[in-house]
């Protein structure tokens, strides 16, 4: 009996390395490919902002279309299921006779919830799920989900011993695509409940798709040779060359941790191997950790007590959260990149830590109402790596003071960028502006006493 599959994108929004693709095509006489939006995830929540917000929306939608030109360059096609993959699946089982599915495996609660949605309703059909999310395979490495270390060096130096980065696959040069079905429109952000200024207004920091990502890789790496300075350069906030920037690309599986890890290996092999290739590497490697960890502790990730089940004492006062979210807070390094990230869904991993630790231990909110924020706007928002992050900052990360970072950092002209009250000012009216007369921009919620020696060291630079 002959198959025709079905290709379900998800997050592997690519054809290079992309197993469930190569095994499709390996294994069926022809294929039908699509992607399944989930409108429920830009529903409101409690908070009063949607799940997943406009930026987000428009990269996956900059992704997607470039997946469907990518599909077409070989002749194939991609249908845009609209609401949910639950209509979307079975409805194109049976209107083309789809015998089997493939499609890459989840690892988080939510996804693995809407799958196992899709296999009861689909009971007859044939489901092949493939591994692709990490740079070592789950199956490679040391240890069982249930055991991953609770640390990550009880984890990285194992696994990297005992762990090798499988071969990429290679981007397919035909497509088997079932004859006579057409790809349809993706669908209108008004069907979401955006509006046409909100999407007008929107620009991602980065472009999406599978082809810019191959283009940034190739950039950062022998272009620019950018790569070599990585490790003294990650800790800035501004510009788009201080970090890789892959963050994004990865979220929705534009590029594999894969095709990075070999891009890697042949640029230390023909340009430079030093403490900046290395760390390149550990990034993906910790990445993996906190996939794996977050899968051994499931759902408890998500809740106040965390993993560890550990009650803190939370103000949450709603006004502060409001003036955190949009950048009101009156420390200029903490609303420059709120600010940052509203605009454009990014922000530096500098200002991640900040940010989450003036949340956590200034302010006295419940961590979560953090990390929901962010997974609304992050264009590169991982389940993983965002709540493991926030976790981290709330139960193991010791305070982060971001007035002493501002200064170290020398942070004055991104704060510029982001706050145009502060855009005249000098080099100490920037970073500590409660100090000076500046009625365009807030009063901090409060100075705390510990930022003192900070702010007299920020006093005595030069203006």
């Amino acid at each position: 009996m002959k198959k025709r599959g079905l290709v379900w994108f998800k997050n592997d929004l690519r054809l290079h390395d992309n197993e469930a693709l190569t095994r499709a095509l390996e294994e069926c006489s022809d294929l039908v490919f699509c992607y399944c939006i989930e409108k429920k995830d830009f529903e409101k929540l409690d908070f009063g902002f949607r799940r997943s917000d406009i930026i987000r929306f428009k990269f996956m939608e900059q992704s997607v279309l470039d997946l469907k030109k990518n599909l077409e360059s070989l002749g194939g096609h991609l249908i845009v299921g609209v609401d949910s993959a639950l209509v979307t699946l079975p409805g194109l089982v049976e209107a083309y006779g789809i015998t089997d599915v493939y499609a890459e495996k989840e690892y988080a609660s939510y996804e693995i919830t809407l799958v196992a949605k899709v296999l009861k309703a689909l009971p007859k059909t044939r489901f092949h799920f493939f591994w692709g999310k990490t740079l070592y395979h789950k199956d490679d490495i040391p240890f069982e989900i249930s055991k991953i270390p609770l640390t990550s060096k009880a984890y990285r130096i194992p696994a990297g011993k005992a762990a090798e980065s499988r071969k990429t696959f290679s981007r397919p040069d035909h497509l088997k695509a079932a004859t006579h079905i057409k790809a349809n429109e993706f669908p209108a952000y008004k069907h979401y409940g955006f509006t046409k200024k909100e999407y007008e207004n929107c620009k991602p920091f980065v472009e999406g798709g599978e082809t810019a990502a191959l283009k940034r890789l190739e950039y950062y790496t022998f272009k620019s040779e950018l790569l070599t300075g990585y490790r003294w350069s990650r800790n800035k906030s501004d510009g788009l060359d201080y970090s890789s920037k892959f963050s994004p690309y990865l979220a929705l599986g534009c590029i594999s941790a894969r095709e990075i890890y070999e891009r890697v290996r042949e640029y230390e092999a023909q340009i430079k191997k030093n403490q900046s290739t290395w760390w390149l590497i550990f990034e993906l490697v910790w990445r993996d950790y906190f996939t794996f960890k977050g899968m051994r502790f499931g759902s408890s990730i998500f809740l106040t007590k965390g993993y560890k089940n550990k009650d803190i004492f939370w103000e949450n006062d709603p006004l502060k959260f409001e003036k955190w979210c949009l950048g009101n807070t009156g420390i200029p390094f903490i609303d420059a990149h709120m600010r940052q990230l509203n605009q454009t869904g990014y922000m530096s991993n500098r200002g991640r830590v900040n940010c989450a630790s003036y949340f956590v231990h200034d302010l006295k909110i419940d961590w979560t109402w953090g990390a929901a924020y962010f997974e609304s706007k992050l264009i590169d928002y991982d389940v993983s790596s965002n709540w493991m992050n926030w976790h981290m900052q709330a139960f193991e990360i010791w305070y982060t003071n971001p007035v002493h970072q501002s200064n170290k950092y020398k942070s004055q002209d991104f704060i510029r960028q982001w706050i145009p009250e502060l855009a005249g000012r000098n080099n100490i009216e920037v970073l500590i502006p409660w100090e000076f007369d500046i009625p365009d921009y807030p009063k901090p919620i409060e100075i705390y006493k510990k930022w003192t020696r900070a702010i007299n060291l920020i006093e005595k630079i030069s203006p």
